[in-house]
């Protein structure tokens, strides 16, 4: 996400090294790399135009105060400071009104949309505590409905559906009544796309819209597509005057221009960001992190948040007893990879630990190498799992043939887990499990 754009920004910054303070001719060089940084990343010129000139206006400002910080550092803070502004300044989040309150989604076909209906409710229901319904009022595209029924069921959400009408404002206003009906807090209607802004579409969604009254309509884009993407939510936006932004397929090779500009161009916030193909990734959209990220300082904030929703504070308190004791095995061990897996997208993960994304930058990094190292314990027996000091040649040798690894990467592993679990228990004695984080996992075998 956004690597292209990071990396550009880092060589702006860069040419400030060896300088002891700002000055105009440095200021200007950085402002130029800056601005083509930008454009290269399918931000308007005029737009990072704008932003630059605030930018070197900032600087010129800055250049006689605060000697004692290094030039890069302080291009990084002004330049972190305007992006922040620039995608909306603070979290916008969701607003419902009402019971049930109204979630209407629209956007182009290929957007996300669908997709993106199953993971807001999960979000809404498992976060939010609130009972959803989806209701599918895509009548057009092809296995369109059985698709939210599918995503529906995977949730656990109800799915409301009418297989003969043709009509989406009819289901979509039944839908509401069914919700009404039967004590729903939330009812989320998805709506037909088309390949292109067209006025059919514009008419029909404006109907649903009219029709229902929706407390929060979300307009879904593919981040993909850069400028071309806030140039479609702006047409729609003028015709149907929605509440909110979301960008999906940040996952993807994204420039990054839909995630900058589209608060600018079309005057309303990012709510959310779809990150990967996992029902859970999703996030709630705050620029200040969004940009700690793109200038390469993680979002540790999200990590923690993401780490404190899957970790219970029972089972940490019995495994911080089991390490304290040393009695640390792998049955733990791939507890807490599972505990980590469900956090979301392993590399997405990795780019939030500030420096980890530079560290791992031509690493070959998936969530396959977890599956490698479920497959080594597994291969054990329940008793070997739980007493790692019985693994002897023998039963090593077992063990790599269950698997579909060789000796030596058993020896590895097992190596690696006893350092693992030393360290953990040394660390442990004096300063606690909060600080045990950043003690390290046996590498993951290669593929």
């Amino acid at each position: 996400m956004f690597d292209t754009l990071s990396e550009k920004l880092e060589s702006a910054f860069k040419n400030l090294k060896g300088d002891t303070k700002l000055t105009e001719i440095n200021i200007a060089q950085s402002i130029k790399e800056i601005r083509r940084a930008l454009v290269a990343a399918d931000v308007n010129y005029k737009i990072a135009k704008e932003f630059t000139d605030k930018v070197k206006d900032e600087a010129l400002g800055s250049k006689n105060v605060l000697n004692s910080v290094k030039p890069g550092e302080l291009m990084v803070k002004i330049v972190l400071d305007e992006m922040i502004e620039l995608m909306g300044g603070q979290a916008a989040g969701i607003n419902i009104k009402g019971k049930p309150g109204v979630v209407l989604i629209a956007g182009l076909q290929g957007s996300g949309k669908t997709t993106f209906t199953g993971k807001l409710s999960k979000f809404l229901k498992e976060k939010k505590t609130k009972k959803v319904l989806v209701a599918a009022c895509d009548v057009y595209r092809p296995a369109a409905i059985d698709q939210l029924t599918v995503i529906a069921e995977q949730v656990g959400v109800e799915v409301y559906k009418e297989i003969e009408n043709k009509n989406p404002v009819v289901i979509a206003e039944n839908a509401v009544a069914y919700a009404i009906q039967n004590g729903f807090d939330v009812v989320i209607i998805d709506t037909a796309g088309r390949l292109s802004v067209d006025e059919q579409m514009m008419n029909e969604i404006a109907a649903v819209s009219e029709a229902i009254d929706p407390s929060e309509t979300l307009f879904v884009v593919d981040s993909m597509t850069g400028q071309d993407a806030v140039n479609t939510a702006k047409v729609f936006n003028d015709r149907l005057d929605f509440d909110g932004v979301v960008l999906t397929k940040l996952d993807g090779d994204t420039r990054g221009g839909a995630a900058l500009t589209v608060k600018y161009t079309v005057g309303k916030p990012i709510k959310f960001v779809s990150t990967g193909e996992k029902m859970s990734d999703i996030d709630v959209f705050h620029p200040d992190r969004m940009a700690q990220r793109i200038l390469g300082m993680g979002d540790i904030v999200s990590f923690v948040e993401k780490a404190q929703e899957q970790f219970d504070e029972k089972e940490a308190k019995a495994l911080e007893k089991k390490i304290k004791k040393n009695k640390f095995d792998f049955n733990d061990f791939l507890n807490q990879l599972n505990q980590i897996r469900k956090m979301g997208d392993l590399k997405s993960l990795i780019n939030m630990i500030p420096g980890m994304k530079k560290m791992t930058k031509n690493l070959d990094i998936d969530d396959s190498a977890f599956a490698k190292v479920e497959s080594i314990i597994l291969s054990m027996t329940p008793k070997e799992r739980s007493n790692p000091e019985l693994l002897n040649m023998s039963r090593k040798r077992r063990i790599a043939k269950g698997c579909g690894r060789n000796i030596h990467e058993i020896n590895l592993f097992i190596k690696q887990f006893d350092q693992m679990k030393k360290m953990m228990h040394m660390m442990s004695k004096g300063k606690g499990m909060g600080n045990m984080m950043g003690g390290g996992m046996p590498n993951l075998p290669r593929r």
